[in-house]
Protein backbone atom coordinates (compact mmCIF):
# COMPACT_ATOMS: atom_id res chain seq x y z
CA UNK A 1 0.00 0.00 0.00
CA UNK A 2 1.31 3.31 -0.82
CA UNK A 3 1.53 5.78 1.96
CA UNK A 4 -0.02 9.59 1.97
CA UNK A 5 2.16 12.19 1.23
CA UNK A 6 2.66 13.88 4.13
CA UNK A 7 0.00 16.82 3.20
CA UNK A 8 -2.48 14.39 2.36
CA UNK A 9 -2.48 13.52 5.96
CA UNK A 10 -1.93 17.51 7.02
CA UNK A 11 -5.79 18.03 5.17
CA UNK A 12 -6.83 14.94 7.54
CA UNK A 13 -5.71 15.77 10.68
CA UNK A 14 -6.94 19.14 10.26
CA UNK A 15 -10.77 18.16 8.84
CA UNK A 16 -11.04 16.20 11.56
CA UNK A 17 -9.81 19.29 14.07
CA UNK A 18 -12.39 21.40 12.70
CA UNK A 19 -15.09 18.63 13.03
CA UNK A 20 -15.79 18.45 9.18
CA UNK A 21 -15.00 14.91 8.53
CA UNK A 22 -18.43 12.41 6.96
CA UNK A 23 -20.08 10.50 9.13
CA UNK A 24 -21.84 7.06 8.17
CA UNK A 25 -25.22 7.61 5.97
CA UNK A 26 -28.14 6.29 7.57
CA UNK A 27 -28.21 3.10 5.84
CA UNK A 28 -24.23 3.07 7.08
CA UNK A 29 -22.99 3.13 3.92
CA UNK A 30 -22.54 6.56 1.80
CA UNK A 31 -20.99 9.52 4.23
CA UNK A 32 -22.84 12.31 5.30
CA UNK A 33 -20.95 15.91 5.45
CA UNK A 34 -20.62 17.37 9.12
CA UNK A 35 -22.79 20.21 9.60
CA UNK A 36 -20.67 23.32 9.17
CA UNK A 37 -21.87 26.87 11.02
CA UNK A 38 -23.38 27.66 7.88
CA UNK A 39 -26.34 25.66 8.16
CA UNK A 40 -29.22 24.80 10.29
CA UNK A 41 -32.52 22.29 10.86
CA UNK A 42 -36.01 22.74 11.66
CA UNK A 43 -37.84 23.61 13.37
CA UNK A 44 -37.63 26.98 14.40
CA UNK A 45 -40.24 27.55 17.13
CA UNK A 46 -42.77 24.86 18.46
CA UNK A 47 -46.03 27.50 17.39
CA UNK A 48 -48.27 28.08 14.69
CA UNK A 49 -49.08 30.94 12.29
CA UNK A 50 -45.34 32.36 12.17
CA UNK A 51 -43.91 35.79 10.76
CA UNK A 52 -40.46 36.74 10.24
CA UNK A 53 -38.82 39.53 9.16
CA UNK A 54 -34.89 40.56 9.65
CA UNK A 55 -33.94 43.67 11.08
CA UNK A 56 -30.34 45.55 12.43
CA UNK A 57 -28.24 42.28 12.38
CA UNK A 58 -31.40 40.02 14.16
CA UNK A 59 -34.72 37.66 12.67
CA UNK A 60 -37.64 38.81 14.77
CA UNK A 61 -40.45 35.90 14.92
CA UNK A 62 -44.28 35.86 16.05
CA UNK A 63 -46.31 32.93 16.47
CA UNK A 64 -49.90 32.53 18.06
CA UNK A 65 -49.67 32.11 21.25
CA UNK A 66 -53.43 32.83 22.53
CA UNK A 67 -53.20 35.06 25.59
CA UNK A 68 -50.26 37.77 24.67
CA UNK A 69 -47.83 38.27 21.37
CA UNK A 70 -44.70 37.13 22.24
CA UNK A 71 -41.19 37.89 19.88
CA UNK A 72 -38.25 35.73 19.34
CA UNK A 73 -34.97 37.18 18.38
CA UNK A 74 -31.48 35.67 17.48
CA UNK A 75 -29.05 37.17 14.43
CA UNK A 76 -29.40 33.41 13.33
CA UNK A 77 -31.60 30.82 12.13
CA UNK A 78 -30.39 28.40 13.80
CA UNK A 79 -30.77 29.65 16.98
CA UNK A 80 -33.96 31.01 17.09
CA UNK A 81 -35.64 27.82 18.44
CA UNK A 82 -33.19 28.75 21.97
CA UNK A 83 -33.83 31.88 22.32
CA UNK A 84 -35.74 33.81 25.10
CA UNK A 85 -39.17 35.17 24.08
CA UNK A 86 -39.85 39.04 24.83
CA UNK A 87 -43.25 39.50 25.52
CA UNK A 88 -44.44 42.72 23.34
CA UNK A 89 -48.25 43.20 23.96
CA UNK A 90 -50.43 41.84 26.81
CA UNK A 91 -54.36 43.37 26.59
CA UNK A 92 -56.27 44.67 29.44
CA UNK A 93 -59.47 44.93 27.18
CA UNK A 94 -61.68 42.00 28.03
CA UNK A 95 -63.36 42.63 24.39
CA UNK A 96 -60.37 41.63 22.69
CA UNK A 97 -57.38 39.80 25.03
CA UNK A 98 -58.05 36.32 24.22
CA UNK A 99 -57.39 33.82 21.18
CA UNK A 100 -54.87 36.10 20.18
CA UNK A 101 -54.04 34.82 16.76
CA UNK A 102 -51.59 35.17 13.73
CA UNK A 103 -49.59 38.62 14.77
CA UNK A 104 -47.91 40.38 11.61
CA UNK A 105 -45.42 43.64 12.24
CA UNK A 106 -44.52 46.02 8.92
CA UNK A 107 -42.33 48.69 9.24
CA UNK A 108 -43.66 52.18 7.96
CA UNK A 109 -41.37 55.33 8.20
CA UNK A 110 -40.15 55.03 11.43
CA UNK A 111 -42.31 53.01 13.54
CA UNK A 112 -43.00 49.61 13.50
CA UNK A 113 -47.22 48.43 13.07
CA UNK A 114 -48.35 45.21 14.04
CA UNK A 115 -51.59 43.66 13.55
CA UNK A 116 -52.83 40.78 14.89
CA UNK A 117 -56.59 39.38 15.66
CA UNK A 118 -58.39 38.72 18.60
CA UNK A 119 -61.70 38.15 20.68
CA UNK A 120 -63.15 37.94 24.32
CA UNK A 121 -63.22 34.28 24.19
CA UNK A 122 -65.81 33.45 21.69
CA UNK A 123 -64.76 32.51 18.17
CA UNK A 124 -67.23 34.47 16.20
CA UNK A 125 -65.78 37.96 18.11
CA UNK A 126 -62.42 37.90 16.34
CA UNK A 127 -61.82 41.24 15.11
CA UNK A 128 -58.59 42.79 13.64
CA UNK A 129 -56.25 44.87 15.53
CA UNK A 130 -53.14 47.13 14.98
CA UNK A 131 -50.20 48.59 17.31
CA UNK A 132 -47.85 51.11 16.81
CA UNK A 133 -44.24 51.24 18.02
CA UNK A 134 -43.17 54.16 20.43
CA UNK A 135 -39.52 53.70 18.80
CA UNK A 136 -37.70 52.40 15.69
CA UNK A 137 -37.47 49.04 16.94
CA UNK A 138 -39.93 45.56 15.93
CA UNK A 139 -39.70 44.26 19.67
CA UNK A 140 -41.59 47.44 20.56
CA UNK A 141 -42.98 48.86 23.03
CA UNK A 142 -46.37 48.81 21.83
CA UNK A 143 -49.48 50.32 22.50
CA UNK A 144 -52.83 49.92 20.96
CA UNK A 145 -53.46 52.05 17.98
CA UNK A 146 -56.53 51.06 16.13
CA UNK A 147 -59.57 48.11 15.26
CA UNK A 148 -59.68 47.74 11.63
CA UNK A 149 -62.99 48.12 10.28
CA UNK A 150 -63.99 48.19 6.71
CA UNK A 151 -67.15 50.29 6.78
CA UNK A 152 -69.13 47.16 5.14
CA UNK A 153 -67.66 44.54 7.26
CA UNK A 154 -67.47 46.71 11.11
CA UNK A 155 -68.96 44.14 13.09
CA UNK A 156 -68.61 40.71 11.62
CA UNK A 157 -65.92 37.70 12.06
CA UNK A 158 -62.63 38.66 10.54
CA UNK A 159 -58.88 37.22 11.29
CA UNK A 160 -55.50 37.04 9.85
CA UNK A 161 -54.38 40.44 8.60
CA UNK A 162 -52.00 41.33 6.27
CA UNK A 163 -51.28 44.50 4.53
CA UNK A 164 -49.76 45.48 0.66
CA UNK A 165 -48.72 48.15 -0.84
CA UNK A 166 -49.14 48.24 -4.61
CA UNK A 167 -49.16 51.56 -6.83
CA UNK A 168 -48.56 53.32 -4.15
CA UNK A 169 -51.37 52.97 -1.94
CA UNK A 170 -51.56 50.47 1.47
CA UNK A 171 -54.00 47.77 1.29
CA UNK A 172 -55.49 45.62 3.97
CA UNK A 173 -55.68 41.53 3.23
CA UNK A 174 -57.46 39.41 5.75
CA UNK A 175 -60.06 36.80 5.97
CA UNK A 176 -63.45 37.14 7.08
CA UNK A 177 -67.42 36.58 6.31
CA UNK A 178 -68.11 36.97 1.93
CA UNK A 179 -70.80 35.39 -0.17
CA UNK A 180 -67.95 32.37 -0.72
CA UNK A 181 -66.32 31.11 2.28
CA UNK A 182 -67.00 31.80 6.12
CA UNK A 183 -63.27 32.13 5.80
CA UNK A 184 -62.97 34.19 2.59
CA UNK A 185 -60.18 37.01 1.61
CA UNK A 186 -61.02 40.35 1.43
CA UNK A 187 -58.99 43.66 0.35
CA UNK A 188 -60.13 46.96 1.65
CA UNK A 189 -58.35 49.91 1.21
CA UNK A 190 -55.95 52.33 3.63
CA UNK A 191 -55.41 55.83 3.75
CA UNK A 192 -52.24 55.03 6.42
CA UNK A 193 -51.19 51.70 8.86
CA UNK A 194 -54.05 52.32 11.08
CA UNK A 195 -57.14 53.61 9.35
CA UNK A 196 -58.92 51.47 6.83
CA UNK A 197 -60.52 54.13 4.10
CA UNK A 198 -63.06 52.10 2.07
CA UNK A 199 -65.29 49.43 1.61
CA UNK A 200 -63.78 45.88 1.62
CA UNK A 201 -64.04 43.41 -1.83
CA UNK A 202 -64.83 39.96 -1.16
CA UNK A 203 -62.02 37.84 -3.56
CA UNK A 204 -63.31 34.16 -5.19
CA UNK A 205 -60.37 32.46 -4.10
CA UNK A 206 -59.84 28.81 -5.55
CA UNK A 207 -58.11 26.21 -3.08
CA UNK A 208 -59.31 23.10 -3.80
CA UNK A 209 -61.45 22.53 -0.58
CA UNK A 210 -64.97 24.60 -0.19
CA UNK A 211 -64.20 26.25 3.66
CA UNK A 212 -60.96 28.02 4.25
CA UNK A 213 -59.20 30.67 2.24
CA UNK A 214 -56.74 32.75 4.87
CA UNK A 215 -53.19 33.76 5.52
CA UNK A 216 -53.13 36.00 2.69
CA UNK A 217 -49.64 37.07 1.94
CA UNK A 218 -47.26 38.87 -0.79
CA UNK A 219 -44.30 39.38 -2.80
CA UNK A 220 -43.69 41.61 -5.71
CA UNK A 221 -41.32 41.00 -8.25
CA UNK A 222 -41.94 40.86 -12.22
CA UNK A 223 -44.52 43.42 -12.56
CA UNK A 224 -47.19 41.45 -10.08
CA UNK A 225 -48.19 41.54 -7.10
CA UNK A 226 -48.17 37.61 -6.15
CA UNK A 227 -50.65 36.89 -3.21
CA UNK A 228 -50.34 33.52 -1.71
CA UNK A 229 -52.69 31.96 1.05
CA UNK A 230 -53.67 28.82 3.20
CA UNK A 231 -57.34 26.38 2.18
CA UNK A 232 -59.14 24.15 3.66
CA UNK A 233 -58.62 23.84 7.74
CA UNK A 234 -55.51 24.59 9.58
CA UNK A 235 -56.51 21.18 11.19
CA UNK A 236 -56.49 19.06 8.25
CA UNK A 237 -53.36 17.46 6.45
CA UNK A 238 -54.23 18.65 3.02
CA UNK A 239 -53.69 22.47 4.31
CA UNK A 240 -52.22 24.27 1.39
CA UNK A 241 -51.20 27.25 0.06
CA UNK A 242 -52.76 28.94 -3.46
CA UNK A 243 -51.89 31.62 -5.33
CA UNK A 244 -53.18 34.37 -7.25
CA UNK A 245 -51.68 37.70 -8.77
CA UNK A 246 -52.36 41.48 -10.08
CA UNK A 247 -50.26 43.51 -12.44
CA UNK A 248 -48.59 46.52 -11.77
CA UNK A 249 -50.76 49.49 -12.29
CA UNK A 250 -54.17 47.45 -11.89
CA UNK A 251 -56.93 48.21 -9.08
CA UNK A 252 -56.51 45.55 -6.07
CA UNK A 253 -60.23 46.39 -5.61
CA UNK A 254 -61.75 45.11 -8.62
CA UNK A 255 -62.05 41.59 -8.13
CA UNK A 256 -61.53 40.48 -11.79
CA UNK A 257 -58.22 42.10 -12.22
CA UNK A 258 -56.64 39.36 -9.77
CA UNK A 259 -55.69 35.92 -12.09
CA UNK A 260 -56.36 32.88 -10.29
CA UNK A 261 -53.22 30.51 -10.53
CA UNK A 262 -54.09 26.82 -10.62
CA UNK A 263 -53.39 24.43 -8.25
CA UNK A 264 -51.88 23.98 -5.26
CA UNK A 265 -48.10 25.96 -4.60
CA UNK A 266 -47.13 23.78 -1.40
CA UNK A 267 -49.13 20.78 -0.18
CA UNK A 268 -48.42 18.01 2.24
CA UNK A 269 -45.21 15.94 1.20
CA UNK A 270 -46.45 12.59 2.90
CA UNK A 271 -42.73 11.26 1.56
CA UNK A 272 -41.10 13.74 4.07
CA UNK A 273 -43.67 13.24 6.68
CA UNK A 274 -44.81 16.91 6.29
CA UNK A 275 -48.82 17.45 6.93
CA UNK A 276 -50.81 20.28 6.57
CA UNK A 277 -48.03 22.98 5.60
CA UNK A 278 -49.45 26.71 5.14
CA UNK A 279 -50.32 29.93 7.07
CA UNK A 280 -46.98 31.03 6.03
CA UNK A 281 -45.02 34.32 5.33
CA UNK A 282 -42.24 35.63 3.33
CA UNK A 283 -38.84 37.27 4.59
CA UNK A 284 -35.56 38.22 2.71
CA UNK A 285 -32.07 36.54 3.99
CA UNK A 286 -29.80 39.01 5.68
CA UNK A 287 -28.27 40.47 2.81
CA UNK A 288 -31.29 40.33 0.60
CA UNK A 289 -30.33 38.17 -2.50
CA UNK A 290 -32.40 35.17 -1.27
CA UNK A 291 -36.36 34.98 -0.36
CA UNK A 292 -37.57 32.18 2.33
CA UNK A 293 -40.49 31.21 3.35
CA UNK A 294 -41.77 30.30 6.55
CA UNK A 295 -44.62 27.86 7.47
CA UNK A 296 -46.12 25.98 10.01
CA UNK A 297 -46.81 22.28 9.53
CA UNK A 298 -47.20 18.71 11.46
CA UNK A 299 -45.45 15.65 11.33
CA UNK A 300 -48.93 13.59 11.98
CA UNK A 301 -51.93 12.78 9.30
CA UNK A 302 -54.22 13.28 12.21
CA UNK A 303 -56.75 15.99 11.75
CA UNK A 304 -55.87 18.33 15.04
CA UNK A 305 -55.05 21.70 15.42
CA UNK A 306 -52.23 20.87 17.94
CA UNK A 307 -48.11 20.10 17.10
CA UNK A 308 -47.84 22.77 14.46
CA UNK A 309 -44.46 23.62 14.30
CA UNK A 310 -42.57 26.40 12.52
CA UNK A 311 -40.25 25.82 9.86
CA UNK A 312 -38.14 28.04 6.87
CA UNK A 313 -37.11 27.23 3.36
CA UNK A 314 -35.59 28.92 0.61
CA UNK A 315 -37.66 29.38 -2.72
CA UNK A 316 -37.12 30.49 -6.10
CA UNK A 317 -38.38 32.18 -8.88
CA UNK A 318 -39.82 30.63 -12.13
CA UNK A 319 -38.83 31.87 -15.78
CA UNK A 320 -42.75 32.77 -16.15
CA UNK A 321 -41.46 35.57 -13.12
CA UNK A 322 -43.33 33.43 -11.00
CA UNK A 323 -42.34 32.37 -7.06
CA UNK A 324 -41.90 28.78 -6.57
CA UNK A 325 -42.31 27.56 -3.25
CA UNK A 326 -41.28 24.01 -3.90
CA UNK A 327 -42.12 21.46 -1.43
CA UNK A 328 -42.02 21.06 2.32
CA UNK A 329 -38.38 19.64 3.29
CA UNK A 330 -38.92 17.10 6.14
CA UNK A 331 -38.34 18.39 9.50
CA UNK A 332 -34.87 18.36 10.26
CA UNK A 333 -33.86 18.35 7.05
CA UNK A 334 -29.91 19.75 7.19
CA UNK A 335 -30.23 23.22 4.60
CA UNK A 336 -27.59 26.03 4.26
CA UNK A 337 -28.37 29.47 6.61
CA UNK A 338 -29.56 32.65 4.55
CA UNK A 339 -27.17 34.20 2.95
CA UNK A 340 -25.21 36.41 5.30
CA UNK A 341 -26.37 34.49 7.97
CA UNK A 342 -23.73 34.40 10.42
CA UNK A 343 -24.41 30.57 11.44
CA UNK A 344 -23.55 29.80 15.20
CA UNK A 345 -22.07 26.07 14.34
CA UNK A 346 -24.88 23.99 15.51
CA UNK A 347 -24.61 20.48 14.73
CA UNK A 348 -26.83 17.54 15.46
CA UNK A 349 -26.53 14.09 17.26
CA UNK A 350 -28.84 11.08 16.43
CA UNK A 351 -29.89 8.37 18.60
CA UNK A 352 -27.90 5.93 17.40
CA UNK A 353 -24.33 7.85 18.30
CA UNK A 354 -23.97 9.26 14.77
CA UNK A 355 -23.29 13.17 15.23
CA UNK A 356 -22.11 16.08 12.64
CA UNK A 357 -19.76 17.16 15.74
CA UNK A 358 -18.25 16.39 19.12
CA UNK A 359 -21.15 14.27 20.54
CA UNK A 360 -22.15 10.73 21.16
CA UNK A 361 -24.85 8.88 22.72
CA UNK A 362 -24.39 5.65 25.25
CA UNK A 363 -27.02 3.79 26.86
CA UNK A 364 -27.63 1.56 30.10
CA UNK A 365 -30.13 -0.61 30.67
CA UNK A 366 -32.82 -1.90 28.72
CA UNK A 367 -33.89 -0.02 25.47
CA UNK A 368 -35.20 -0.93 22.09
CA UNK A 369 -34.18 0.81 18.81
CA UNK A 370 -35.37 0.63 15.17
CA UNK A 371 -36.82 2.50 12.39
CA UNK A 372 -40.76 1.87 12.75
CA UNK A 373 -41.17 5.82 13.46
CA UNK A 374 -39.71 6.54 9.71
CA UNK A 375 -40.44 9.99 8.54
CA UNK A 376 -41.57 10.78 12.33
CA UNK A 377 -37.71 10.71 12.80
CA UNK A 378 -34.69 12.21 12.37
CA UNK A 379 -33.03 9.87 10.50
CA UNK A 380 -35.71 7.74 10.89
CA UNK A 381 -34.71 5.80 13.69
CA UNK A 382 -34.89 6.43 17.80
CA UNK A 383 -34.55 4.28 20.84
CA UNK A 384 -37.47 3.83 23.23
CA UNK A 385 -37.52 2.40 26.96
CA UNK A 386 -40.02 2.13 29.54
CA UNK A 387 -37.83 0.06 31.99
CA UNK A 388 -37.19 2.33 35.17
CA UNK A 389 -33.32 3.30 35.76
CA UNK A 390 -32.60 2.95 31.56
CA UNK A 391 -30.24 5.82 30.95
CA UNK A 392 -29.01 7.69 27.32
CA UNK A 393 -26.32 10.13 28.18
CA UNK A 394 -25.35 12.61 25.53
CA UNK A 395 -21.85 13.97 25.72
CA UNK A 396 -21.60 17.17 23.43
CA UNK A 397 -19.22 20.31 23.34
CA UNK A 398 -20.72 23.78 23.12
CA UNK A 399 -22.59 25.77 25.29
CA UNK A 400 -26.38 24.55 25.33
CA UNK A 401 -28.28 21.70 24.15
CA UNK A 402 -31.94 21.00 22.72
CA UNK A 403 -33.88 16.74 22.49
CA UNK A 404 -36.19 16.70 20.45
CA UNK A 405 -38.23 13.26 20.12
CA UNK A 406 -41.07 11.70 19.81
CA UNK A 407 -44.08 12.38 22.09
CA UNK A 408 -47.06 9.70 22.23
CA UNK A 409 -50.09 8.02 23.84
CA UNK A 410 -47.76 5.34 25.86
CA UNK A 411 -45.09 8.00 27.09
CA UNK A 412 -44.02 8.66 30.50
CA UNK A 413 -42.11 11.17 32.28
CA UNK A 414 -38.32 11.33 32.15
CA UNK A 415 -35.86 12.80 34.43
CA UNK A 416 -33.10 14.91 33.11
CA UNK A 417 -30.10 16.17 34.33
CA UNK A 418 -26.96 18.40 32.71
CA UNK A 419 -23.89 17.31 34.32
CA UNK A 420 -24.57 15.41 37.35
CA UNK A 421 -27.06 18.03 38.47
CA UNK A 422 -30.51 17.97 39.59
CA UNK A 423 -32.96 16.12 37.36
CA UNK A 424 -35.83 18.31 36.19
CA UNK A 425 -39.29 15.68 34.89
CA UNK A 426 -40.33 16.39 31.39
CA UNK A 427 -43.08 14.81 30.91
CA UNK A 428 -43.06 12.65 26.87
CA UNK A 429 -46.83 12.31 26.69
CA UNK A 430 -48.72 13.34 23.68
CA UNK A 431 -52.98 12.46 23.03
CA UNK A 432 -51.45 11.64 19.21
CA UNK A 433 -48.30 10.63 18.43
CA UNK A 434 -46.23 13.23 16.45
CA UNK A 435 -42.28 12.95 15.78
CA UNK A 436 -39.14 15.16 16.49
CA UNK A 437 -41.31 17.08 18.76
CA UNK A 438 -39.22 19.59 21.30
CA UNK A 439 -39.13 18.16 24.75
CA UNK A 440 -36.50 19.86 25.89
CA UNK A 441 -34.03 22.80 26.38
CA UNK A 442 -31.09 23.09 28.77
CA UNK A 443 -29.69 26.26 30.21
CA UNK A 444 -27.04 28.06 28.91
CA UNK A 445 -23.59 26.96 29.70
CA UNK A 446 -20.13 27.86 29.73
CA UNK A 447 -18.76 26.80 26.06
CA UNK A 448 -16.72 22.93 26.93
CA UNK A 449 -17.65 19.40 27.07
CA UNK A 450 -20.71 18.59 29.11
CA UNK A 451 -23.28 15.33 29.98
CA UNK A 452 -27.15 15.46 29.05
CA UNK A 453 -28.50 12.47 30.74
CA UNK A 454 -32.26 11.24 30.25
CA UNK A 455 -33.55 8.39 32.87
CA UNK A 456 -36.44 6.49 32.25
CA UNK A 457 -38.48 7.15 35.46
CA UNK A 458 -40.76 4.41 34.98
CA UNK A 459 -43.57 6.80 35.70
CA UNK A 460 -46.82 8.79 33.37
CA UNK A 461 -49.69 10.95 34.10
CA UNK A 462 -52.92 9.66 34.39
CA UNK A 463 -53.95 10.07 30.83
CA UNK A 464 -51.16 8.05 29.42
CA UNK A 465 -50.82 4.53 28.46
CA UNK A 466 -47.41 3.32 29.29
CA UNK A 467 -43.84 5.10 30.79
CA UNK A 468 -41.78 4.99 27.61
CA UNK A 469 -39.40 7.58 26.35
CA UNK A 470 -37.99 8.32 23.56
CA UNK A 471 -34.62 9.61 22.56
CA UNK A 472 -33.95 10.60 18.46
CA UNK A 473 -32.31 13.78 18.37
CA UNK A 474 -30.50 16.44 20.07
CA UNK A 475 -29.05 20.23 18.66
CA UNK A 476 -25.72 20.87 20.13
CA UNK A 477 -25.34 25.11 20.37
CA UNK A 478 -21.67 26.01 19.82
CA UNK A 479 -21.97 29.89 21.38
Amino acid sequence: MRLRSRSSLFAVLLALLLGLTAVPSAAGGAAQPKAAAGTFRNPLNPGPDPYVSHWKGNYHLTTTQGDSIRMWRSPSLSTLLTSDPVTVWKDTDSSRDRNIWAPEFYRFGDRWYLYYTADDGVDEHHRLYVLESERDDPAGPYRFKAKLTPPNHADKYAIDPGVFQHNGRLYLAYAGLNQYQHNGLNIAPMSNPYTVSGDAVPLDAAGGCPEVREGPEFLHRNGRTWMTYSTCDTGKPDYQVWMMSLRDGADPLVPGNWTQHAGPRFSRADDRGVYGPGHHAFFRSPDGTEDWIVYHAKTTSTNTYTDRTTRAQKITWNTDGSPNLGRPLALGATQDLPSGDPGSGTYWINDDGRSSGAGSVAYTGSWNSGTGCATQCFWSDDHWSDRAGATATLTFTGTRVALLSVRDTGNGIAGISVDGGAEQRVDFHGAIRTGEKLQYVSPKLPYGRHTLRIRVTGEHNAQSTGAFVSVDRAEVYTN
